[in-house]
């Protein structure tokens, strides 16, 4: 008899937004998911990934045994949980022994909770005795970091989510929030239609979905938002629209960045950013004249050679102008994963210590020091990711324990970061997925504890601390993530510190945090009046919120006051720089990368789901159009996209979202997916000086078209993740190959794959077992004269699996067959027929793309209901598209407008200058 259903209020864990879920459950398993209509941050709103958190995490994918192997050429096999942190502690001792705390290292992710964080921190600071950790987060959101801290003094995002709907005037920079987002921007949405004056600005390369919100989109190249933010200023010092009695009485450094800017004339930013003089000046005016000012931001701006530049020139026009500190106002960073924010708390990169401190401080690494009650911290300074991987790439990291994150598919410039992996002695992976890229990697793979099995707290991008609570076990042998560290740590210093009392006597999540919290205390961030119990009975809060609080703060700095040395906000004249990589001849192109809508990160976790495929089902390289032409490519075309550090085939598509001489490909794409080491093989490793976040948002690359003339196409339902485990290592002969999932009730694993010439009749027959095609109720065909063979398995008079080899004209056709769930006994002879349509055309009706994931909508329904003259709300009634998350809106109001334009089109051609009907046309009209 089942268990009685349950419900446990918990966080979403995938973007810094921080959603409230309500995790449905019967004490053993996740049954659903539902938006936790009392959580301040998102009030009851999911979006398409958090909505789909319980179809996520496939057991078959989930790492369940610790998994031991004492050689770089042996195979790990599964060992018990003291045999593997003994000879993990047994190991580090020895590297730190024989060669220096500074020999190991810890990297760590922005996925953990901040009580994971801290015992991570304690560990490699107190114990190991080195600043050698540092988290992901370097890659997202360090940039963000240094803006805050040098402009502002401290680290400390000073608005609330309320001010999106408040403000006058909102800049969204760097960001496609429909996307990364996409609960923040149905706020947005919603806000602007119940105030359509409020005027919102869209400064981006790419004209994304974010855009057809905007009354402004300023599509600058890439990398020149330093001169486009200071060219602004020059604007508002001109028209007389900063607020002089506010730079006077709270900031620093004026002076100097009035000189700086007075270079920075309109016509010369215009020229630079690659914009319009006037869309220049209006934007300018939208900022000076607005009665409050709040701008966002993301990636385009942190991933950077000059990330802190951009950050430190956004905020200062916010000080130019005294927007900051009150409703609608202020710089507002936006977090790249659930608990970046309380990563850069706990001290979770390499150059901080808990609390907001510096290790680079004498009296802050004393302070701690005497807090954790050891002699002192280290002074050397740790390695930032791109350093750190550098140092086990040339042997100078011995030990390398890696936790929650995937390096060998997010890290730019991944043929040294796998070559440095592979060469490393020793290498832990704490992982909740061992089909990461990374976990091929690991010596040894500690099975951790994943979303909705444990315990403990995140911080939100508008600072606020909730309550993370488990709802089921772990399976098998998977443990949280602090359990595991601190049994490490407790073993380790019996080696290290033996006789000693322990520093990680702790039995509980909360018991960490008890003892964290008081190293916040009388900092920026305090949170010493905070507890477990708090959070139940009053909710998620906002720090500070020290001791003897009644709630937390909304906003920071309403007084004028900033956490600097002198009080004031600090104006920084940085100069703009070009990216580090300008187009040249040899790379002709500029590589943007960014977010899908339905995935995240590596897809460790969505690339599960079959169903969020649904929109996005493969890598594929976005042109526009007129590069396109200029290169003879078409729709579908296979081409080599290189860099100066590596290359991967794809295919191209059309894509009027990008401008002439730039190219786009989301980020997500590794190894596992796509052959070649994924869109982080182009990408590039230089770093901003100060934050030393890379620049992954701007490489120099090359397409050229490859002519792989034999391709295969194929599909198998049931078993996906293991499956897509036997299968993924065959199709390293071939030059292209693309692996992903497909379906919604019937998950199956969808593989495209092309070479110059046939593969060996070997390989496609270990292929076809795996794909269930080498016996049983089988169509078969083969003609091994042109290297032709397809297969059909069809089970209950249906498809089940499908492979075509030499020859590909009916994929699509067969495909949607399958998704019918239909093969009758007529259509049977042409399954294996070279058509790519049958006759009667049954089963061509393909549905195209999944539009609106949540109620299963397809593209090619949309368009039928818009051809029908539906509008909007006709859609969301009829369709019910849009009523769920709302990510689709953004989409479906695009093709509307299309329809719109082709509508304006054809009337415009059938009455030939009709500006007025009832008028004649002139002779020349006619």
């Amino acid at each position: 008899m089942a268990s009685p259903t349950q419900v446990t209020a918990s966080t979403c864990c995938y973007c810094g937004v921080g959603c409230g879920v309500l995790i449905e459950h019967d004490g053993e398993k996740i049954l659903g998911v539902a938006g936790d209509p009392s959580h301040p941050a998102n009030f009851g709103k999911l979006c398409s990934k958090g909505s789909t958190l319980h179809l996520t995490g496939d057991l078959d994918a989930r790492a369940l045994h610790p998994e031991l192997r004492l050689g770089k050429g042996l195979a790990r096999s599964r060992t018990g949980w003291d045999s593997a942190l003994d000879h993990a502690a047994a190991v580090f001792a020895e590297t730190i022994r024989e060669h220096g705390p500074d020999s190991v290292a810890f990297y760590i992710s922005g996925q953990l909770l901040t009580e994971d964080y801290y015992a991570f921190n304690k560990l490699a600071r107190a114990l190991v005795g080195t600043n050698n950790i540092d988290s992901n987060s370097r890659l997202c959101m360090s940039s963000a970091v240094v803006g805050y801290k040098r402009s502002l003094g401290a680290d400390a995002p000073p608005c609330s989510y309320e001010d999106i709907e408040q403000s006058d005037c909102l800049l969204i920079a760097g960001s496609n929030m429909a996307y990364a987002h996409p609960v923040l921007f149905r706020r947005l949405e919603e806000a602007k239609a119940r105030r359509p004056e409020m005027q919102i600005i869209v400064v981006d390369p790419r004209r994304t979905d974010t855009c057809e919100l905007a009354d402004l989109h300023l599509a600058i190249l890439p990398g020149t938002d330093v001169a486009l933010f200071h060219g602004i200023l020059h604007l508002l010092l001109w028209e007389g629209w900063v607020d002089r009695r506010y730079i006077d009485a709270h900031t620093e450094g004026f002076a100097t960045l009035k000189n700086l800017v007075r270079d920075y004339s309109p016509a010369a930013t215009a020229d630079i950013c690659g914009i319009s003089l006037d869309a220049l000046q209006r934007c300018a005016e939208l900022i000076g004249r607005a009665p409050s000012f709040l701008s966002l931001w993301c990636m385009g701006l942190n991933q950077s050679s000059s990330g802190s530049a951009k950050n430190s020139a956004l905020i200062n026009l916010h000080l130019a102008t005294g927007q900051i500190g009150r409703p609608g106002a202020g710089p507002f960073s936006l977090t790249g994963q659930p608990n970046a924010m309380g990563g850069r708390e706990t001290g979770s990169l390499s150059n901080l210590l808990p609390g907001h401190r510096e290790a680079g401080n004498a009296e802050h690494r004393a302070e701690v020091a005497a807090y954790w009650g050891v002699d002192a911290l280290p002074e050397t300074p740790g390695l930032s990711a791109i350093e750190l991987f550098d140092a086990v790439h040339d042997g100078r990291i011995k030990a390398l324990w890696i936790a929650c994150t995937n390096p060998a598919q997010s890290l730019p410039n991944q043929n040294k970061v796998h070559e440095a992996l592979a060469a490393c002695p020793f290498v832990v992976v704490q992982e909740a997925f061992f089909t990461t890229e990374t976990s091929r990697y690991a010596d040894l793979l500690l099975p951790a504890a994943s979303w909705g099995e444990k315990e403990g707290t995140v911080t939100n991008s508008e600072r606020r601390v909730s309550h993370v609570r488990r709802a089921v076990p772990a399976p098998f042998d998977a443990r949280p993530d602090w359990s595991i560290t601190c049994d490490f740590a407790r073993r380790l210093e019996t080696l290290l510190r033996p006789g000693l009392p322990s520093l990680f006597d702790f039995t509980s999540a909360e018991a960490l945090f008890e003892e964290y919290k008081h190293l916040t205390a009388q900092r920026d961030l305090d949170l010493s009046g905070l507890s477990y119990t708090l959070l139940d009975n009053q909710g998620p809060q906002q720090w500070p919120f020290p001791a003897g609080a009644y709630q937390g703060t909304a906003r920071l700095y309403a007084d004028g006051r900033f956490p600097t040395a002198s009080g004031r906000a600090q104006f920084h004249a940085d100069p703009y720089r070009a990216p580090k990589e300008k187009r040249e001849a040899r790379f002709s192109l500029t590589l943007n990368t960014g977010r899908l809508r339905d995935q995240w990160h590596g897809m460790s976790r969505t690339g599960t789901a079959a169903r969020l495929f649904g929109h996005v089902e493969a890598a594929v390289l976005g042109l526009h159009p007129d590069e396109l032409r200029r290169r003879r490519l078409l729709d579908g075309d296979l081409v080599r996209l290189r860099s100066r550090r590596g290359s991967l085939i794809l295919p191209v598509q059309a894509d009027e979202s990008v401008r002439p001489g730039q190219a786009w490909l989301p980020m997500h794409w590794g190894d596992r997916f796509l052959k070649g080491l994924g869109t982080n093989a182009l990408t590039q490793p230089a770093f901003d000086p100060l934050s030393r976040q890379p620049e992954l948002k701007h490489a120099g690359v090359e397409v050229d078209k490859v002519e792989l003339p034999w391709q295969l196409f194929a599909l198998v339902e049931g078993e996906v993740q293991s499956r897509f485990e036997a299968l993924r290592p065959l199709f390293e002969e071939f030059a292209y190959a693309s692996l992903t999932l497909t379906g919604r009730e019937r998950p199956a694993l969808l593989i495209r794959a092309a070479s110059a010439v046939a593969p060996p009749p070997e390989l496609l027959a270990q292929i076809d077992r795996q794909l269930r095609l080498s016996q049983g109720p089988v169509l078969a065909y083969d003609d091994p004269r042109r290297a032709v063979g397809k297969r059909v398995r069809i089970e209950d008079g249906r498809i089940v699996s499908i492979r075509l080899a030499g020859e590909t004209a009916a994929s699509e056709w067969l495909r949607s067959l399958w998704l019918d769930g239909q093969a009758d006994a007529d259509l049977r002879r042409w399954l294996l027929a070279p058509v790519s349509a049958p006759p009667g055309n049954a089963g061509a009706n393909t549905r195209g793309k999944t539009l609106c994931n949540c109620l299963n909508v397809s593209e090619s329904a949309v368009c039928a209901g818009i051809a029908r003259g539906l509008d909007l709300d006709g859609l969301k009634r009829e369709l019910k598209c849009g009523t769920s998350c709302g990510s689709c809106v953004p989409e479906i109001k695009r093709l509307l407008a299309q329809q719109r334009m082709a509508t304006h089109a054809h009337q415009s051609h059938r009455y030939p200058g009709a500006h007025d009907l009832g008028a004649p046309a002139t002779p020349n009209e006619r």
